[in-house]
């Protein structure tokens, strides 16, 4: 279908809806900029690039900027969970580099892109509806960066703000922005000099009702009272955000689409499956002779038995798990008011035991088996010359300042931890936050030493 100023560039038909991705060829702009208490000014513009995306925005510090893209197809995933993505990348050609691998391209991301795209990630997604469950992709593109205004909070405003324009389901917008100290004072989005000379750094990330939806950060002996008057004023300051984003959503946004949602189970299957669970899953929850893995083969065994008493039925079987799995949350939470006691036996303020040993084997520079209840993490220790220094990529240092690390941390989550099959290997995502995670609770502790330093902890047990 031609016309003079759309094309239309897909029709997909999803149940009786028809949903349609148009192409305009008088793309109208919207720039909307967005001042600071400090001075500084964000710039967010929309209707130029990436128009085939659901949602699309670049978002401006100084002359840092990252394009982010939003994309959420119009079939419903077959899961009972939000199937989102987030992606952030940060190419060389962003700094006006070359990458000096064999190849001179970008390969697979860097520690630096995993750790920001799960910023960008818990920042949006506790904001989408609970029964989305759309396969939605979120693609934060560094375009330029100044060596000046780190990219962290730029991408998640731009995916805030490419998520508001869009026409997918979303309860936001938010906005982000960093703090840091320097002699007792706050400073709202620092450079990467004043970041270098800040006792803390502080993201926060926040709603339009002042609600923080995701807090990151690390910090050097920085007082509580200090720590919360940082989060209060990056809130507030994060109001200015939201509210320039909600002004290019009314001007330049689309309407949110409508998308499919199941209707609840009838109430006499609802019914017939608390009859059938309840008692039995107050019996399991407070027989503290079982441990974690006992516990949770036996929830599975009586999760099995319901299912099996609605087998010659066409409900699915997902809905029923889910509605199983309500009802044990319930009494899990009745069972802890009811009786101040979790279900192990321990009172709500005890810890689980505690016990760890040192100098497990000799040839090593140190090491140290930590255990709390079922969890067990072994860690090593290595020290080796100034040559063996971890070097990072040329738009890490950039970004961070840093150009090599004398002390780093190494995180591992085998498969068998679990006591499951799967994949080994390269660390995952999940693995490089944790791992950072630790790095950054230690870092301001450990003292300036004359060789490298490398941490390897490996959890043996996790319940």
């Amino acid at each position: 279908m031609l016309h003079k100023k759309c094309i239309l560039l897909t029709k997909l038909k999803t149940k009786s809806r028809y949903y349609c991705r148009f192409l305009s060829s008088q793309a109208k702009l919207g720039v909307i900029d967005i001042p600071f208490t400090n001075g500084t000014t964000l710039k967010l513009s929309t209707g130029r690039y990436a128009r085939f995306a659901d949602g699309a925005c670049v978002v401006s510090l100084g002359n840092t900027s990252v394009l982010s893209t939003v994309v959420s197809k119009a079939k419903q995933s077959p899961t009972s969970f939000l199937p989102l993505t987030v992606d952030y990348r940060q190419k060389a050609a962003a700094a006006g580099r070359i990458p000096t691998n064999f190849f001179r391209r970008e390969l697979g991301p860097s520690e630096k892109e995993i750790l920001t795209s799960r910023v960008i990630d818990r920042s949006l997604r506790p904001l989408f509806p609970h029964n989305y469950n759309y396969d939605t992709q979120i693609v934060c593109n560094m375009l330029a960066m100044d060596g000046t205004n780190l990219p962290e909070t730029v991408a998640i405003n731009a995916a805030s703000a490419a998520l508001a324009l869009s026409d997918v389901p979303w309860n936001g917008p938010v906005g982000a922005v960093r703090l840091g100290q320097i002699d007792n004072e706050l400073i709202i989005n620092p450079t990467r000099k004043e970041l270098e000379k800040s006792v803390l750094n502080l993201i926060v990330t926040a709603t339009s009702s002042n609600l923080v939806v995701m807090l990151e950060g690390s910090a050097s002996d920085i007082l509580q009272q200090d720590l919360l008057k940082a989060i209060k004023l990056g809130t507030k300051e994060a109001q200015q955000i939201v509210r320039g984003i909600e002004k290019l959503q009314k001007d330049h946004g689309k309407m949110k689409r409508e998308y499919e949602i199941q209707p609840p189970l009838e109430q006499n299957i609802v019914d017939t499956i608390k009859i059938l669970s309840s008692m039995k899953i107050r019996e399991i929850l407070s027989d503290f002779t079982h441990d974690k893995m006992s516990r949770d083969n036996a929830i599975s065994d009586l999760r099995q038995t319901v299912l099996n008493q609605f087998r010659d039925t066409n409900l699915d079987v997902t809905r029923l798990q889910d509605c199983f799995n309500e009802n044990l949350k319930q009494i899990f939470r009745e069972m802890i008011f009811e009786t101040d006691t979790r279900c192990d036996g321990r009172h709500l303020d005890q810890l689980r035991d505690i016990s760890c040993q040192v100098s497990l084997y000799e040839p090593l520079h140190g090491s140290a088996v930590f255990q709390r209840g079922q969890t067990q993490v072994l860690c090593t220790v290595a020290f080796d010359s100034p040559d063996s220094a971890l070097r990072v990529d040329t738009l890490t240092m950039l970004t961070s300042g840093i150009k090599e690390k004398s002390f780093f941390l190494h995180y591992e989550f085998p498969p068998y931890a679990t006591g499951e099959v799967g994949r080994t290997g390269a660390p995952g995502r999940r693995e490089a936050g944790h791992g950072a995670l630790a790095e950054r609770g230690l870092l301001p502790v450990v003292p300036q030493l004359p060789y490298t330093v490398r941490l390897t902890a490996e959890v043996l047990e996790s319940n």
